[in-house]
């Protein structure tokens, strides 16, 4: 069976990855990690985190995947042994030193972090003789140059399949580390490459006003792209985004859990359906990235600001009383009375209509307008505890 790989920003999102379909999940510690603004797991975090997984049969990845500068080698043994007591199954990593030590010292998985940009069977064949477990292959290769790499190894492959995408070869741009001493390679980018700029030429400016001129790419969506890389017996297909938002990851894991579930059981439906859910949580472009080729300028973000804010969410279920019909939510963004609401939820999709709000103390208001404010709304229909609420 193929494994789906969420990411997880913290713990609410490793939980909301995993009940909406992840069978793993990839994180970062506080130590080793190439997010350095997400909200990294400490130990404990780690190990309560390892624990609900397991009890719904998926995994746990931690990536220690920065490019080690000599302060960094100190206490990574000891570091490594505390994931392995708090229960992880997997490191990501690029440096040869910390793969060697989870080979060599733990019991854990090793996996070759996308950061070697892997992109040959002889670079694969290099890390099989070094003993790990996975590689994770660069977001550079074509389907083509996939199945000829998968068809030289006997290790598990892991592959990309949505969220953003690098300027250069993954993680290896220096812009954010120029412009704003922020490294991409330990953390810090800052996306330089997503910023508006103004082109010249001999002091001449060469975009027209208001134009958005940048040099990113857009997203990477592989939806169309997954019946190859499951005939191809690709092991993991990973979801880029551990800075995203729990509605993105929620949307996201199950729109592919639906896919690879319904290729699995020959009833394909057409690829717009599930783009169309798919768009329900984007607010960039996407694209297939190399999988069906080299890019072209349709895959790039030169001459406009793709971002669109989403607020279609608006809340998540946190109980609900089958006896009384009241549901208790926490609000997320601006609903008011009367709404219709999608329910969005691990185990169904419906749509309610919401008559009243009412505050924690029973009044009722003209607008859930708080964020993360703990409203109640009675609903004939049954709604589940982390069943989301969007606009309809």
């Amino acid at each position: 069976m193929v494994e789906l790989l969420a990411p997880a920003g913290d713990l609410e999102k490793l939980k909301i990855a995993v009940l909406y379909g992840a069978n793993a999940v990839f994180i970062g510690g506080l130590k080793f990690s190439l997010r350095s603004r997400a909200s990294n797991f400490s130990i404990n975090d780690i190990k309560e985190g390892c624990l609900f997984a397991h009890q719904h049969h998926a995994k746990v990845h931690v990536t220690c995947n920065i490019v080690m500068h000599e302060q960094d080698t100190e206490q990574i043994l000891e570091y490594l042994k505390a994931l392995e007591a708090a229960g992880v199954d997997a490191v990501i990593a690029s440096s040869i030193h910390i793969l060697k030590l989870v080979v060599e010292h733990t019991s854990m998985e090793a996996h070759v972090s996308t950061q070697t940009s892997c992109l040959n069977q002889e670079a694969v064949a290099f890390y099989q003789e070094l003993g790990v477990h996975r590689v994770v292959l660069g977001r550079e290769l074509t389907l083509e140059e996939i199945e000829l790499v998968k068809k030289d190894t006997q290790l598990d492959l892991e592959v990309f399949i949505h969220g953003g995408m690098c300027v250069s070869y993954s993680g290896r741009c220096m812009l954010s580390n120029n412009m704003t001493n922020r490294d991409a390679n330990r953390g810090g980018c800052a996306h330089s490459c997503r910023w508006n700029y103004n082109l010249y030429q001999e002091n001449i400016k060469k975009n027209p006003d208001g134009d958005y001129f940048a040099m990113s790419s857009k997203d990477l969506c592989a939806i169309r792209a997954i019946p190859k890389l499951m005939e191809l017996g690709i092991h993991s297909f990973k979801i880029e985004g551990r800075m995203k938002s729990l509605h993105y990851i929620a949307t996201i894991v199950k729109t592919y859990r639906m896919l690879i579930d319904d290729i699995t059981n020959h009833s394909l439906k057409e690829f717009s359906f599930y783009e169309s859910l798919i768009n329900k949580a984007e607010n960039r472009l996407t694209s297939t990235g190399f999988l069906f080729g080299i890019p072209t300028i349709e895959q790039q973000l030169y001459d406009l600001d793709a971002s669109i804010p989403n607020k279609d969410f608006v809340g998540i279920v946190l109980d609900y009383d089958k006896t009384t019909k009241k549901a208790t939510i926490e609000q997320r963004n601006y609903f008011i009375p009367h709404s219709s609401l999608e329910v969005f939820g691990p185990h169904h999709n419906d749509v309610i209509q919401i008559k009243e709000i009412f505050d924690k103390d029973y009044q009722s208001l003209d607008a859930a307008r708080h964020p993360r404010q703990i409203i109640y709304v009675y609903t004939e229909y049954p709604l589940e505890k982390n069943d989301l609420l969007r606009l309809n």
